[in-house]
């Protein structure tokens, strides 16, 4: 069977992984899931009890959640070295460096906006303190990622990789929660800039809309969650 990857909307940081499948070519479904509505229901527990996107169903039918350990899972198959590289180089070591950081520091500095953005029972005060805090941490965190890049095209190399999708995924919660301007890091809004113009990444953020894009051919379809959770889930 092909592997399903279950991704959210709106501005989901699975959109990347999305662009990761396009990118390795090999056939993929995807099943769409709204992180407002279906994801806090009862049954969405059954495919991951934190109630989270991304999950993955591998080829085998196995359950599989976060987003190092779907990257991880990927990465092994990608024998053609298209979003990764070879096990012991140096740009292996790289992209694993910068995918960790984006992956924890810098997706995890968001955490105060989307708090503030998806509280129950607003408390202005509360609300006011968390985007204050949330604003100076996404700027800093910003600032290390700027200084930890190179001049390349992309976080490593000449083309796009894992790190690549994990990093486009998060990066427009800048302009979601109105942060900052982008252009304050050149670097980062270059890289924005390169990805966002990408096949892969356009046919990404499409589906992601419920607009409908082919892509190049891998994806196989889409499959509702009801389905999906029947199947596969615990």
């Amino acid at each position: 069977m092909e592997p399903i990857l279950l991704y959210g909307f709106p501005s989901g940081s699975s959109m990347g992984l999305v662009a990761a499948l396009e990118w390795l070519g090999r056939p993929y479904r995807l099943c769409r899931v709204d992180m407002l509505g279906e994801m806090r229901e009862p049954s969405y527990a059954r495919v991951n009890p934190r109630h989270e996107t991304p999950v993955f169903i591998t080829d085998k039918g196995e359950l599989l959640t976060e987003t190092m350990a779907i990257a991880a899972w990927l990465e092994a198959r990608d024998s053609e070295r298209r979003i990764s590289f070879a096990p012991l180089s140096r740009e292996a070591d790289r992209m694993h460096q910068l995918m960790a950081f984006v992956n924890t520091g810098f997706t995890g500095a968001f955490f105060p906006l989307w708090s503030a953005l998806e509280m129950k029972d607003p408390d202005p005060a509360m609300q006011s303190a968390l985007r204050s805090w949330g604003r100076a941490y996404v700027i800093e965190r910003h600032d290390k990622l700027e200084a930890m890049i190179g001049d390349g095209p992309f976080l490593v190399g000449e083309r796009p990789t894992l790190a690549d999708a994990v990093f486009a995924g998060v990066a427009r919660w800048l302009d979601y929660h109105a942060v900052a301007d982008r252009k304050r890091w050149p670097k980062l809004s270059a890289l924005r800039e390169r990805l966002e113009s990408d096949p892969a990444v356009i046919h990404a953020t499409m589906l992601e809309n419920g607009e409908a894009s082919a892509g190049k051919g891998a994806l196989v379809g889409h499959l509702p969650l009801a389905e999906v959770i029947d199947r596969y889930g615990k």
